[in-house]
């Protein structure tokens, strides 16, 4: 198995919405390296972190399952879809996407800056500086000390 953390800003698709729909896709994800992880490595039964970003106080908020690995994008082929890109082909499909299924809202949104806290996060490509990609690797044991840290009081 595994692990995962996948961000989106929560006005445009937050925690709350995939607990609406139960399973759904996760789709307009346009960086290579980030649809690489999602077509070649993502396997149905790998869990992720549900990261909320660009708002007030980017977070850890929930879990969720890798429940169909990846396939085409279809928002990428459709011209009236806010994830359109004209060069992607579907004999060819550039762009991927994963369904997830709502697993849980954590007990506490966990914060970046209090991520950025402990040592034993320092390799989370989350808290390096720089790193901007939606969907990264997060390993067992940084999977583990972020679960441990849920029944905790934040910094």
């Amino acid at each position: 198995m595994n692990y995962w953390l996948m961000k989106s800003e929560p006005d445009v698709y937050g925690i709350d919405d995939l607990k609406a729909a139960g399973v759904d896709h996760w789709d307009g994800v346009r960086n290579y390296q980030a649809r690489n992880m999602m077509r070649d490595r993502m396997k149905p039964g790998d869990l992720a972190f549900f990261y909320h970003s660009n708002c007030k106080e980017p977070a850890i908020v929930g879990i969720m399952e890798i429940v169909r690995e990846g396939y085409p994008d279809p928002t990428a082929f459709d011209p009236e879809a806010k994830y359109y890109d004209p060069k992607s082909d579907p004999d060819n499909p550039r762009w991927y996407m994963v369904d997830v299924k709502y697993v849980r809202h954590l007990e506490r949104p966990i914060p970046l800056a209090e991520l950025k806290q402990y040592e034993e996060l320092a390799d989370l490509p989350l808290v390096r500086r720089g790193n901007r990609l939606s969907i990264m690797p997060v390993t067992k044991a940084q999977w583990d000390f972020i679960l441990g840290l849920e029944g905790k009081e934040g910094s």
